[in-house]
């Protein structure tokens, strides 16, 4: 990472917020243009994301994405509900008036908050279960308008099928390609009505999305048990789209809980700065979660959403913010030692930038680890037919199956996380952090970062498609090398870099998708100074195979 920000983890600055009502005009001003690589339509990891600023996220690109979405639908019969959710940035609104009057025009019967109010990601993807569940025609999708934990400028704009996670590169290039040719065209075929028109018409329906979740959390995460330990809980939503959710869990399920922060500001201005002086909703972040991690003392575990909560950050009495690497790996220790419920067979699944610990868990616990690429749509299959007890991320995004080992959701759910962080300490009576001194007490202190290299273009290319032979390391720190992966060992799957083991540590190198940098994620065993040396080694490595 580079260097922090003299504002990091502090107040931002009046001048320094996003102007609000120049954002919402440019979003309808502002006209992409296609010829722009930068400025059309972009499904990455978690759907196209931009700025109405720069004409990467504007009206012209929710139309056409949204008309490519029905387009889609028709052609796979798809003729369920379409769930859709937004999320608190300001771009969310004025991108579900865009798409509302298009999914009307089409016919397409849409599901939106019966109150005009905000939807978790996680409650779109249980939405989309449920509804599903026992059916094999009429199926429902879904789309949650938002840029995740981006910030507040940002606008995103991401698809679920009807297996209720995100959409994969054999839906989103689809979608994708039809939606940049709608663009080219001038917007020709793009069927739409307008707004009022549209509100009013027989397809378009209220729906109580919150009711149905909270009413169904209690079979994923025991809170009679929380309820009867009294445990003490703070729940920070980061202004974000969960915020109305959590009374209602208070009140049905009769928590000793707190919502520190109610407030919803699309300058986000009563966040700290993150590392780099900017607002980001990102509760894995130190910065963005000072002000929760100042009232630890408060409470006997604390924990925040990002802007969809899709993701979770735990906040405890004796360790403060947990890296969410020693969260995973201390929820899966928890959740496949008290879910008898669960099959004997079912697995862990992590992404191959995730800590190591988890794979000491894993053997630990006897259970099969499925190391994926990086993207939550890889555990997918495995949450919906009870073969992944669990899959995570390392950015702090995970889901679980219920109680009874059947799928609660598909997408990542930081809600059901930071329920779990309470069951945790009701029934050990003691927090994550401190059953995580526990695990690394008997498998090994991890030391883990991720740092960012600059990268050209060409060296970036290069490092999507290097080989083990390429790179050729046989030593890493003073350490054999066991393996150098540029495959996912879980499913074979190539995840655009290359891996490097050995027993003591490893690095994993990867091209940014919008940043002239490459990420090292890395992680020693043994010290930080160790740590520190991986990083060196990978970088020169690395430098070799540029110059070669």
């Amino acid at each position: 990472m580079a260097d922090v920000h003299p504002a990091a983890g502090k107040q931002v600055s009046p001048d320094a917020l996003t102007n609000i009502p120049r954002l919402v005009t440019a979003y309808f001003a502002g006209k992409p243009d296609v010829a722009d690589p930068a400025q059309r339509v972009a499904f990455g990891t978690s759907g196209h994301r931009g700025t109405s600023f720069k004409n990467t996220f504007n009206e012209g690109h929710i139309l056409a994405t949204t008309q490519a979405i029905c387009d889609y639908r028709k052609e796979k019969g798809l003729t369920g509900p379409l769930f859709i959710g937004i999320d608190t940035h300001a771009l969310a609104e004025p991108a579900l008036v865009s798409a509302v009057e298009v999914f009307a025009a089409n016919g397409v019967d849409i599901m939106i908050d019966k109150d005009g109010g905000y939807t978790p990601t996680p409650v779109i993807s249980h939405a989309i279960l449920t509804y599903n569940k026992g059916r094999s025609s009429g199926l429902a999708d879904g789309v949650v308008i938002t840029p995740s934990h981006n910030p507040p400028e940002d606008g995103g704009y991401k698809y679920n099928p009807p297996h209720g996670g995100p959409a994969d590169t054999d839906v989103t290039g689809v979608v994708e390609k039809r939606a940049n040719a709608y663009l080219a065209d001038g917007l020709k075929g793009v069927k739409r009505i307008d707004y009022a028109r549209a509100r009013k018409a027989a397809n378009v329906h209220p729906y109580d999305f919150i009711t149905p979740y909270v009413a169904d959390l209690g079979n994923v995460v025991d809170l009679d048990l929380v309820k009867s330990a009294g445990i003490k809980i703070g729940i920070d939503p980061l202004g974000g789209a969960a915020v109305h959710y959590w009374h209602p869990i208070i009140d049905r399920y009769g928590l000793n809980a707190a919502v520190v922060n109610e407030a919803i500001d699309p300058t986000f201005r009563f966040m700290t700065a993150d590392w780099d002086g900017k607002i980001r909703m990102d509760c894995s972040s130190p910065y963005a979660m000072a002000s929760l991690i100042g009232m630890r003392d408060r409470f006997d575990v604390a924990f925040a959403n990002d802007t969809d909560a899709d993701r979770h950050g735990i906040v405890t009495r004796t360790g403060g913010l947990m890296n969410p690497n020693h969260y995973l790996a201390t929820a899966i220790s928890y959740l496949f030692a008290h879910r008898p419920n669960w099959g004997k067979d079912a697995a862990i699944g992590k992404t191959v930038v995730s800590s190591s610990i988890i794979d000491r868990v894993a053997k630990k616990l006897g259970r099969k680890l499925v190391e994926t690429p990086v993207g939550f749509k890889w555990f997918v299959d495995g949450l919906v037919s009870g073969g992944f007890g669990f899959g995570g991320e390392e950015s702090a995004g995970a889901s679980f199956l219920r109680r009874d080992g059947t799928v609660w959701t598909t997408d990542k759910d930081g809600i059901i996380l930071g329920l779990l962080a309470a069951e945790i300490m009701a029934k050990t009576g003691r927090d994550p952090s401190q059953l995580f001194g526990d695990l690394t007490a008997e498998l090994g202190v991890p030391h883990y970062a991720r740092i960012d290299v600059a990268a050209t273009t060409p060296q970036k290319n290069i490092l999507k498609s290097v080989t083990p032979e390429q790179l050729g390391l046989r030593d890493l720190a003073g350490d054999p090398v066991r393996a150098t992966l540029s495959k996912a060992p879980g499913n074979g799957q190539p995840f655009g870099g290359i891996k490097v083991e050995t027993d003591f540590g490893w690095f994993a190198a990867r091209p940014s998708g919008t940043e002239d940098v490459y990420k090292i994620y890395a992680e020693s065993f043994r010290s930080t100074e160790h740590l520190k040396r991986i990083q060196e080694e990978a970088q020169a490595g690395l430098a070799k195979v540029f110059a070669a």
